[in-house]
């Protein structure tokens, strides 16, 4: 009894530690390299397929098997350290297994995001630094701080009411290139160009291509395509909303 026990709780934890990796923007190869080193540390010998939507552990042929599906997907890079963290102590034996369920229980249920007004402050003044990397005029800064910083509280707002991620995009998108024509057609800024690419930057899934191509790298030929259809869709929904201002205006 005590055998199953701890076969049932290896497989918890090691499941729940794929979990939050993957819903936090983790690489495919990543996330089963630190499931399968976590398996080894306990004489498991573990097999893992691993995809952007669900993941199936299995400790053997004569062992249980589990799958867990994965539904949401951010980025959260604290949450991933965290967890290979926790991963370390436990195939260097400072933890013992029950340690580190519990505290990868409490990683998954911590939220370690910013405040959501922060949030929104730090995309506008990063789309205002942006301007200036693209060679903007300075005089057009407040017409991107103000562009990012609307464009991401759109983000929010739509995410909250739908999880359909390609309509948060493109209506925070096209809120961007709204602010960026009427900041122009009342003569608070002259580059509409810039202001709507300063202002989409923290909108552009840079960490999710980058995975992509990682993981397409490392062999994972399945989440490598899918982690670049989503970031593709992404793209698209992205230059849909800045185009329906651009064609109309």
């Amino acid at each position: 009894m005590t055998y199953e026990k701890n076969d049932d709780l290896a497989l918890d934890c090691l499941l729940l530690a794929g979990q939050i990796m993957m819903e936090s923007g983790a690489e495919t190869y990543r996330v089963e390299d630190t499931m399968l080193r976590m398996a080894r540390s306990q004489n498991l010998d573990a097999q893992s397929y691993v995809t952007p939507t669900g993941i199936i552990l299995s400790l053997g042929e004569q062992q249980k098997t589990k799958i867990i599906s994965i539904s949401n997907r951010i980025t959260d890079l604290h949450k991933i350290a965290k967890v290979n963290n926790i991963s370390r102590k436990l195939t260097l034996k400072i933890i013992t297994l029950e340690e580190a369920y519990d505290q990868l229980r409490m990683v998954q249920k911590t939220n370690y995001f910013l405040p959501i007004w922060l949030q929104i402050l730090m995309s506008a003044v990063s789309s205002a630094c942006f301007l200036i990397l693209f060679r903007g005029v300075w005089s057009d800064m407040p017409a991107a701080f103000l562009a990012g910083g609307a464009g991401y509280l759109a983000l929010l707002a739509i995410q909250h009411v739908s999880k359909v991620k390609f309509f948060s995009e493109f209506f925070a998108s096209f809120i961007v290139a709204l602010v960026a024509f009427f900041a122009v057609r009342f003569g608070f800024g002259y580059e509409l160009d810039k202001i709507i690419i300063s202002g989409v930057m923290p909108l552009v899934p840079g960490i999710l291509i980058t995975n992509a191509v990682r993981d397409l790298m490392a062999g994972h030929l399945t989440a490598g395509i899918a982690k670049g259809t989503e970031a593709f869709l992404t793209a698209f929904a992205i230059g849909s909303g800045v185009a329906v201002v651009v064609v109309f205006h």
